[in-house]
């Protein structure tokens, strides 16, 4: 009985004699969603927790409904949850980490402070600030940064608060699917078992066309056509540099095999726009410029004080943006020289150079082109584990396994190569360089360890539960009830993704999520018939790609964004307000993402973009 093998059923009911066992099937395979919202929204139970819950809804129906032996269901879990410790969690870590820093060290003060004296238009500071700045917090950190620091360093610049916080919330959405260093399409493989670099290229396929659209979008927003016309070059300069720039990152793999560039896609991104916008500044300016008055209440250097009371369930998200925002500190008034900014950024291009050394070994690794063990002297680069009594011991359902093919399951322990390790080399480096003592280090490691207890936790039981869902079978159920929506479902697919990350809080918890079910809708559609431009393969990661880059879109309203906006803002009590004014905005884009879905399956001149 230990090593029983496994089989999913479809609609494990069907031989009990229950009416309407198929619909009721359905319904017990989508309950772990229900009781994830259940729990995060009417009773605003903490991130974690409602992972937790949610969890435990799946192990019962994975082992009372589907079958699953209750080893093999923890050992799913654990191996779900594994992977969100190494690589995910271990890198957004260290991303935040680094950022911590320069932070603790004074140097990230000299970089926005650098970001933010490029232009007096209060336009252009949006599109520098938000956009192309908050880009790159994004890809260096993620977990919540761009909308703190971003939000901060506009209303010290004069922005109404509350405006500030809607501004921040809608340029934080193309960047999403490579934040943290690309740990959302990390996640996205592992809940599919497709390759990163193709998922890449997709996102990269679609995600251009938003990073045109963000910025216009968003200065449309903070004033009237006329005056947003009135910028239109340094939108297009801005937008299309870090479009290009995007595009580039995250499909030069396919043209220079070895090297893999795409996690960095944001962090280089945001600073060729920045560079290339500063360049274009120097020889155009708006023929009008458009100016807040500066505050007396705040400043760039200054952290803002949070006024009311985080909204409960949410407290420690409040405190999150607090902190991301570093220690109280006088306004620092020494000119910035060449030397001084080149030294501010300098933490960052070590973590780029190490994240390009570390990802040339990672090519040669098991998995990759080669598939060779990679030895430092007899210690291998990452090693191959199969996890017990679950790998090789699941069949899916014989409607979904003509081949009675068992499905697999391996953690990857790369050590060396997961990105967080090649952040960590530049952290230490960054620590040696700016000539940090212990009691600074001792803080930094204080801070981060506070601002990731909510991240990690929740990114670990995602993937648990998105785990014990795939190889009970339960993802199998929904994935063939959605795909009775046929032709239409390329565009509600981004909209599930949406739903995922207003949920999770992170595009790659939706992905987690979502991510097994969204492969198996897109296989039944390609057996149907429906993608008759395209074979199984790209079925499979045009419509897993879309669920990240739909779930984007939700970043702007899932409840850790709009808390960590408010208090970063002085809007803590406020978040209802805010939540209103992004809805329409994230659903409109998040419908944006669900057309080009639909071009790419469907129209001729558009599904060439999905990679073979």
């Amino acid at each position: 009985m230990l090593w029983a093998m496994h089989q999913q059923l479809l609609d494990p009911l069907q031989n009990t004699g229950v009416p309407f066992s198929g619909i009721i099937s359905t319904l017990i395979a989508a309950l772990p969603v229900i009781a994830l919202f259940v729990l995060l929204v009417p009773l605003r139970v903490s991130a974690p927790l409602a992972g937790a819950g949610a969890t435990l809804v799946a192990l019962v129906f994975a082992v009372f409904t589907y079958g699953m032996p209750v080893h093999q269901a923890f050992f799913a879990f654990f191996h779900g949850a594994a992977f969100g410790l190494l690589p995910v969690g271990w890198t957004i870590f260290w991303a935040m980490m680094l950022y911590n820093i320069t932070v603790e060290t004074g140097k990230f003060d000299i970089v926005r402070r650098s970001v933010a004296s490029l232009s007096a238009d209060a336009r252009i500071q949006a599109i520098l600030i938000a956009f192309a700045f908050g880009a790159f917090l994004e890809g260096a950190a993620g977990g919540g940064t761009p909308v703190a620091i971003c939000g901060a360093i506009m209303v010290g610049l004069g922005f109404n608060p509350f405006q500030a916080a809607v501004l921040c919330l809608i340029a934080n959405t193309s960047p999403v699917a490579y934040g943290g260093l690309g740990t959302p399409l990390i996640t996205l493989t592992a809940a599919t078992g497709l390759d990163t670099g193709k998922l890449s290229v997709m996102a990269g396929h679609q995600l251009p066309f938003l990073s045109l659209i963000v910025p216009l979008y968003m200065v449309r927003c903070m004033c009237d056509t006329k005056k947003t016309l009135e910028v239109w070059p340094a939108l297009l300069v801005a937008g299309g540099s870090f479009a290009l720039f995007q595009y580039v990152f995250a499909t030069c793999h396919t043209w220079f095999p070895g090297v893999v560039l795409w996690p960095m896609t944001d962090i280089g991104g945001g600073i060729f726009s920045l560079v290339v916008t500063a360049i274009f500044l120097q020889v155009w300016q708006p023929s009008t410029l458009m100016r807040f008055d500066k505050p007396t209440h705040a400043t760039t250097e200054s952290r803002p004080a949070a006024e009311g009371h985080a909204p409960a369930g949410h407290e420690a998200e409040a405190e999150l943006a607090l902190s991301l925002l570093g220690p109280q500190s006088k306004p620092d008034e020494t000119p910035l020289t060449t030397s001084r900014v080149a030294m501010a950024w300098l933490p960052f291009v070590l973590m780029s150079i190490f994240l390009m050394l570390t990802g040339f070994v990672r090519q040669r690794e098991p998995g990759s082109l080669s598939g060779k063990h990679v030895t430092i002297g007899s210690i291998q680069t990452n090693y191959l584990i199969p996890v017990p009594w679950l790998h090789e011991q699941v069949e899916r359902d014989p409607f979904l396994n003509t081949k009675k093919e068992r499905e697999k399951a391996i953690f990857n322990f790369a050590w060396l190569t997961a990105p967080g390790t090649a952040v960590m080399f530049a952290s230490f480096l960054s620590m040696a360089v700016l000539r940090m003592n212990l009691g600074q280090i001792a803080a930094v490691f204080k801070r981060t360890g506070a601002q990731m207890s909510i991240p990690i936790p929740t990114i670990a039981f995602m993937l648990g539960l998105s785990y014990v869902t795939k190889y009970a079978g339960m993802d199998a159920t929904l994935g063939l009830a959605f795909s009775y929506t046929g032709v239409l479902y390329p565009f509600f697919a981004p909209m599930l993704g949406w739903l995922g990350v207003f949920l999770t809080g992170t595009d790659a918890g939706s992905n987690a999520l979502f991510g097994s079910l969204q492969q198996i809708t897109a296989d039944q559609l390609h057996s149907k018939g429906t993608f008759p431009l395209l074979n199984q393969e790209q079925a499979q990661v045009l419509i897993c790609t879309s669920n990240s880059t739909g779930g984007v879109m939700g970043k702007m309203i899932d409840a850790q964004s709009i808390v960590v906006a408010t208090a970063a803002t002085h809007q803590l009590g406020k978040e209802a307000d805010i939540f209103k004014a992004v809805l329409w905005h994230s659903v409109a884009l998040a419908c944006v993402v669900g057309l080009i879905t639909v071009l790419q399956a469907y129209v001729a001149g558009f599904s060439w973009l999905v990679p073979k």
